[in-house]
């Protein structure tokens, strides 16, 4: 990990943060590699919220420095994702009730490097629409986010929804966010839980290949 980048994106130094990122890209180094640099900077700065450490401006902050360095990279993911047949569809939002997005744009950014077709729902996406594009697009795995626990309900509503739709035995439903664990998942009915964006990668390909 580049300290320069760590140190100044944990001191929320937005000018040093994107500095250091337009560097990181300019020399040649692995779009992705920075991104996982990125966040693991952020979650220092996530814990020092939680610690009162930091307050919700610095917080805010934080995650626009995040939005920021995803902005600078990400044309380079969608240069450089696999060529030829996707590896496979994938439908990603974060549930109604909850507008977080970071996490979800890492993981749909992750994805489409790597070569699967990203259908990016966006934030605050109710059960029907969930449904509608699993329908649509006929994908093999269906991706939520929240990071509020008020979310989970509506987490495992939206499949209940997809299964009443006659189309859970299609899909894989996977879900992440800060307080996603295995327990959520289990009360949601979901098939698998995302603890960081790079195992939500491995676990989209492990269920992509399973089929």
């Amino acid at each position: 990990m580049s300290k320069e980048l760590y140190e100044a994106i944990v001191s929320l130094e937005e000018l040093a943060a994107l500095k250091c990122v337009r560097e990181e890209f300019d020399s040649g180094k692995d779009p992705l590699s920075i991104l996982e640099e990125c966040r693991q900077a952020l979650e220092i700065v996530g814990q020092r919220f939680d610690a009162g450490e930091y307050f919700l401006s610095e917080l805010i902050l934080g995650a626009q420095i995040f939005k920021e360095a995803m902005e600078v990279i990400s044309p380079a993911l969608e240069d450089g994702k696999n060529e030829g047949a996707s590896l496979g569809k994938v439908v990603i939002g974060t549930v109604k009730g909850d507008i977080h997005d970071l996490g979800k744009n890492l993981v749909a950014a992750m994805l489409k490097a790597a070569g699967f077709e990203v259908y990016d729902l966006g934030v605050d996406v109710a059960r029907e629409r969930f449904v509608e594009m699993v329908r649509e697009v006929r994908p093999q795995v269906v991706g939520m986010s929240a990071l509020l626990t008020i979310a989970f309900n509506e987490m495992r509503d939206t499949v209940m929804a997809i299964e009443a739709a006659g189309l859970r035995d299609s899909v894989k439903i996977m879900v992440g966010g800060g307080p996603v664990n295995e327990a959520v998942k289990g009360y949601v009915g979901a098939d698998a839980v995302g603890r960081n964006a790079s195992q939500a990668v491995e676990l989209v390909k492990m269920f992509v290949g399973g089929k």
